[in-house]
């Protein structure tokens, strides 16, 4: 039972170790061998890796989108039309 229970317990500190790992956070910086992408066309300077990571408002657009907190009639949609025979 006492075995059991040591045997459980290096198990799980293993795997909260392993994972602790996990969160570890730095700056990303290319291999030795490799390099950044080029610059775009029309730009004078390379982007770095936090830039090129980031995400433009284009690809993440803010929702400006208001949440109904109440159930209300929907207002008459001309283009919900019924199908044609």
């Amino acid at each position: 039972m006492r075995a059991r229970t040591i045997l459980a317990l290096g198990a799980a500190l293993c795997s909260v170790a392993a994972l602790a790992g996990c969160g570890t956070q730095a700056d990303l910086k290319p291999k030795a061998s490799k390099a950044l992408p080029v610059a775009p066309y029309g730009r004078k300077d390379q982007p770095g890796s936090a830039e090129l990571l980031g995400q433009s408002s284009q690809s993440r657009p803010s929702r400006n989108v208001e949440l109904h907190t109440r159930s209300e009639p929907r207002t008459d949609d001309p283009f919900d039309l019924p199908p044609q025979d």
